[in-house]
């Protein structure tokens, strides 16, 4: 009997282990932890804002290496080129759809487009001014380059009607500084030293742009913010007067196949670095995915819908996406548990009452054998008897629910003691 019980015993766990093993086949591996982004210059605020990434996810056994470029562009061909996992690049600057596979995580923070100019005692109004001037628009493949490019042409200002340069931020900033140029477009941070010198130097105009409006009603990756009087320096009166400006986002993009958990940590991570109050940002304003130009990843917008799971709000996260990811696990286990808890009770009953039932057999031969013996047979006889009945007290336990059973076999054991008894003094 006891070797019945441990077949099936093992036939049940033989079965429950092939279905977990068959089932894991189906959950993905674990995403290797760590990945590459792309920012711009080492100057400027993408790699900034990568070292903060950095710190953060290394605190959490990711390893975030940082590779620098010319800027948005750039980074667009590195992604491509699976050179980079992540990338910061400016939100509504042209690419390939087709050829670049990328999806957009979250717009982190605003990026004003500032247009400085040489202060000839008097103030422009209108980009058409810039016509005949020599125009710094940033280096080919940065995002400044990109939107600079559809301002002016939007304004029919071109190398045929004036002189378009391709200078760094530093090296356009000298420039006009020294007066070889006449305006430079820069895509930046207010927090960039290169905008903060420039606002301060009395020699130098930032350009308000009257049809901020009507800008952002042509591309809705562009928004009309004003810098007002003093916001920069309430001492010195930086500005003197209320600046409106265009500002676009710096958006976080991955590639397609970027794994799902790193989305998650990555978006969980940085949300606290990028919803504070600031000089343009309302408080809880960013991260967002509002007025993105680029194909939003799916993981991203559900954890903006949804935010954090509850496995998330209680486990470390790698903890909770391990959990997470054994969920699948949960259908094989349901299937066997449904059928094993409908059987454990008769199971159950079943081995308890084969306890006491496994000593029927030898019952029925001591009392079949009783017939013809002589009397010393049946002395013999009951000393095997009462041997056997010391070895079921000594060998048969069973819970107090089945002792009525347990006595029901003592009972049938007394019988054929009392019926030897009888046997022996008939004789």
């Amino acid at each position: 009997m006891k070797n019945k019980v441990l077949l099936v015993s093992l036939l049940v766990l033989v079965f429950i282990i092939a279905s977990f093993y068959i089932t894991i086949q189906f959950i993905q591996p674990l995403p290797k932890k760590e990945f590459t982004i792309a920012t711009g210059s080492q100057n400027g605020q993408y790699y900034k804002t990568a070292l903060i990434y950095k710190q953060i996810l290394e605190k959490q056994k990711v390893k975030v290496n940082i590779i620098t470029s010319n800027g948005s562009i750039d980074n667009l061909q590195l992604i491509k080129d699976k050179k980079a996992d992540m990338a910061f690049i400016q939100n509504g600057i042209n690419y390939d759809q087709k050829e670049t596979q990328i999806s957009a995580l979250a717009s982190t923070y605003y990026e004003p487009l500032w247009i400085f100019y040489k202060n000839e005692k008097y103030t422009m109004d209108y980009i058409v001014e810039l016509t005949s001037k020599k125009i710094s628009i940033g280096q080919k493949g940065s995002g400044t380059n990109d939107l600079a490019s559809k301002i002016l042409s939007d304004n029919n200002i071109d190398n045929t009607n004036s002189n378009i340069l391709n200078y760094s931020t530093q090296e356009g900033k000298e420039k006009l500084l020294s007066g070889e140029i006449d305006a430079i477009f820069i895509v930046s941070s207010p927090d960039s030293t290169v905008i903060k010198e420039l606002l301060e130097n009395p020699d130098i105009n930032l350009f308000s742009l009257k049809r901020a409006k009507a800008y952002s009603r042509k591309y809705n990756f562009l928004e009309p913010i004003k810098l007002y009087e003093g916001t920069i320096n309430l001492y010195k009166n930086v500005p003197s007067e209320n600046i409106n400006l265009l500002a676009t986002t710096a958006l976080l993009v991955a590639r397609d196949d970027f794994s799902e958990e790193l989305t998650r940590l990555v978006l969980k991570s940085i949300k606290d670095i990028h919803n504070k109050k600031n000089l343009f940002e309302a408080e809880n304003q960013f991260p967002h995915l509002d007025n993105v130009t680029i194909n939003i990843n799916e993981e991203a917008q559900r954890y903006f819908d949804y935010g954090d799971t509850w496995l998330e709000k209680i486990f470390p996260y790698w903890i909770a996406s391990n959990l997470d990811r054994l969920k699948i696990l949960i259908i094989p286990l349901l299937t066997l548990l449904i059928p094993l808890i409908k059987g454990t009770l008769p199971l159950y009953k079943w081995s308890v009452r084969s306890k006491i039932y496994r000593w029927y057999d030898e019952l029925q031969a001591l009392d079949l054998a009783l017939e013809g013996l002589e009397i010393e047979e049946l002395k013999n006889k009951l000393l095997e008897v009462e041997e056997l009945k010391n070895e079921i007290k000594l060998e048969t336990k069973v819970p107090l629910s089945y002792m009525g059973e347990y006595y029901d076999l003592i009972m049938h054991l007394e019988l054929i003691i009392s019926k030897l008894h009888s046997r022996i003094n008939n004789n």
